[in-house]
């Protein structure tokens, strides 16, 4: 077996989300699930078939987004793992809801931040085995930081 990291770029003002899924419906079910989130949501989905043609699956209501994506899961090139990039929109927006999509299995981020995908490779293929998401920490939050991050989450209103 050995083991390799995958950079995703991810495109300016998106959010990617990555995970595990089991069925080619998934495509359909998930293209769904986003596109009635919101009318101002901007998405672009690949999925990893795992037989059969084994092809990259796509939708997506923004052709960038869905090219982006159809590259990206090619990179990573594991079994059923579907990539979504999101514009004008963000995961806590849609993650639940992909979480219940029937297909989906797991969720391995869903982030802004620099993202590295750690995947095994054997005879057979490549499966994910983590992620590495954004930076390491620097510190604990100090009383300002802990002001700051509930005001930001009161701009953004998320909070009241």
């Amino acid at each position: 077996m050995e083991i390799k990291t995958v950079k995703v770029k991810i495109p300016e003002n998106c959010n990617v989300i990555l995970g595990q899924s089991h069925f080619i419906k998934t495509v359909e079910d998930l293209y769904e699930t986003l596109a009635e989130s919101s009318p101002a949501i901007k998405f672009g989905l690949a999925f990893c078939e795992a037989s059969g043609k084994r092809l990259i699956r796509s939708d997506g209501n923004d052709e960038e987004l869905v090219r982006h994506a159809e590259k990206t899961a090619m990179d990573i090139s594991a079994g059923h793992v579907f990539v979504i990039f999101l514009r004008d929109s963000y995961p806590i927006n849609v993650l639940n809801r992909i979480k219940n999509v029937s297909e989906v299995c797991r969720i391995f981020c869903a982030t802004a931040n620099p993202l590295e995908v750690i995947v095994a490779e054997t005879s057979q293929g490549r499966g994910v085995i983590g992620v590495v998401d954004g930076f390491t920490p620097k510190g604990v939050e100090t009383e300002e930081d802990k002001k700051e991050r509930n005001e930001l989450l009161r701009k953004l209103a998320y909070k009241r």
